[in-house]
């Protein structure tokens, strides 16, 4: 994320607990550290910058404890929330199951999901519910091989990072305050189709199926495509899997606490992290 707003001009800065640590890649000046649990550090947050808050917004009252310290409500705010906010009843008959847009009931007994929601109804937050993430690093095929997943009829709703980066900018640029955007490539796969895909293409063996007793979902992205107008620059999942640098590395560790401030271009700015 941090490349892709650089790279479209925006002026970035990342937050992390531990900077040096987690962010080795980029300039130290543009490292703030930023811990929602020690109030002292919430005052790094530079004067007017838009915000992308990329971990889960819990505990709540730490989170409304930073709300009571940002400066103007003018400040733009993207909130990385996951599509898991949906109920979705594994009881249901009805396969495939339904598509899920913005208007579907979310729990709220998640703590996550009281975070983002506080955020988006009191500050105006721009909330971005995310599919599975995907990319170089965190690649489908490795889980299919290690084992993580299985052949299954449930659905499974996926974004490609660079995706995911691009509509973050998208939506904080765009987006209108208060709204929430689902976030997914809008091509539901169950882990039989990935799952068959893999052992074809790339010769991965799956392990032997269970099945869930959940269908899954079917994620709808057309808000996001419609009021905001992203193009997807990885439509096809195996197509961008075929592109993936590493298909046998091992996925990634995000390890960052990562506040990501908001890019803004005359001034400050930041961003990833998401759902299922």
């Amino acid at each position: 994320m941090h490349r892709t707003g650089t790279s479209q001009g925006w002026t970035v800065r990342a937050t992390s607990r531990n900077p040096p640590s987690h962010l080795a890649g980029i300039p130290s000046e543009q490292r703030l550290r930023f811990d929602l649990e020690q109030p002292s550090t919430l005052l790094n947050i530079p004067v007017g910058a838009d915000l992308i808050w990329c971990f889960p917004a819990t505990p709540l009252e730490k989170v409304q404890s930073f709300a009571r310290t940002l400066d103007t409500p003018a400040r733009r705010m993207v909130v990385l929330g996951s599509t898991s906010a949906y109920e979705v009843s594994d009881r249901s008959n009805e396969y495939p199951p339904p598509w899920t847009d913005e208007s579907a009931s979310i729990d709220l007994n998640k703590p996550r999901v009281r975070g983002e929601e506080f955020l988006r109804k009191n500050c105006g937050a721009i909330v971005l519910r995310v599919a599975g993430i995907y990319g170089p690093g965190r690649n489908p095929v490795d889980w299919v091989r290690q084992g993580r997943v299985s052949p299954s009829r449930k659905y499974v709703n996926l974004i490609h990072v660079e995706d995911l980066a691009a509509i973050c900018l998208l939506a904080l640029d765009k987006g209108k305050p208060g709204e929430a955007y689902n976030v997914s490539d809008g091509q539901p796969h169950t882990w039989n189709e990935i799952c068959a895909t893999a052992q074809q293409r790339w010769g991965v063996t799956a392990a032997v199926a269970n099945e869930s007793p959940s269908p899954g979902k079917r994620i709808s992205n057309a808000k996001l495509r419609t009021e905001l107008g992203y193009r997807f620059q990885h439509p096809d999942l195996y197509e961008a899997l075929a592109l993936i640098d590493s298909p046998n590395g091992v996925a990634a560790q995000d390890g960052q606490n990562g506040f990501q401030q908001g890019p803004r271009r005359e001034g400050t700015g930041g961003v990833p992290s998401g759902g299922s």
